[in-house]
């Protein structure tokens, strides 16, 4: 079986220009998810990045993947990732059995995580799997001015609330078969949870790029001491 591991990369980022090549721990935010795929050659045989721009292409050369370029049809901003994957697999010489997708605006994952995850997706009947974690706040929404809450009841403590995720983006891990039908994971995915602190980290803006350098250098403080 074959396994590759396809990061999306676009140029277009309206609230963070160029955020895939801005520097996070002196390296590129892309590269995160490149040298992380590249930690985990036991599970994925090539690595592709799929983008619709140069500069990104040269980076991505320089750290050893493949580029599959982009056409500008499928790199607006409307356009689902799943296109832009669908594309890869329409372009390489071979089929995949699977598939794992790394969002570069995800940069932050444990090291165990694909290891982990590829193992419970092995062992279970599903046909992908893809990464949650647990809400712990109290949620509602404002209608006539009035707020109603939506998973608790007024006065209801945080801890006794019904157990709520959502899809983090960390990590998905799909049959390319799936992907053919347009989908990157379905009723029959597995939620895999995981609710470290880099599951918080999904870069959209300046605020958002700080605060995971903060934990970049955080981790890096407590692995010297």
């Amino acid at each position: 079986m074959k396994t590759i591991a396809i990061i999306p990369a676009r140029e277009n980022s309206k609230r963070l220009p160029n955020k895939n090549l801005l520097l996070l721990g002196q390296i590129p935010l892309l590269v995160h998810s490149i040298l992380f795929a590249q930690r985990n050659p036991s599970i994925i045989d090539e690595i592709y990045v799929t983008t619709d721009s140069a500069a990104i292409k040269k980076v991505a050369l320089q750290y050893g993947v493949q580029v599959i370029d982009r056409p500008d049809a499928i790199s607006g901003d409307f356009e689902p990732t799943v296109t832009a994957i669908q594309h890869v697999l329409d372009t390489v010489s071979f089929t995949p059995d699977h598939v794992i997708v790394l969002q570069p605006t995800n940069p932050l994952r444990p090291d165990y995580l694909l290891q982990d995850a590829f193992k419970a997706y092995a062992n279970n009947s599903c046909d992908s799997l893809f990464t949650v974690s647990r809400n712990h706040q109290k949620l509602g929404k404002i209608s006539n001015q009035s707020f109603i809450p939506f998973n608790y009841a007024i006065g209801q403590r945080s801890q006794d609330l019904e157990p709520l995720y959502f899809e983090n983006g960390l990590l998905y891990i799909t049959q390319t078969k799936l992907i053919r039908e347009g989908k990157i994971f379905s009723e029959n995915s597995l939620p895999y949870e995981v609710n470290h602190i880099f599951a918080t980290v999904d870069i959209d803006t300046q605020d958002d790029l700080d605060y995971a350098a903060y934990l970049i250098n955080k981790s890096s403080r407590l692995r010297s001491t």
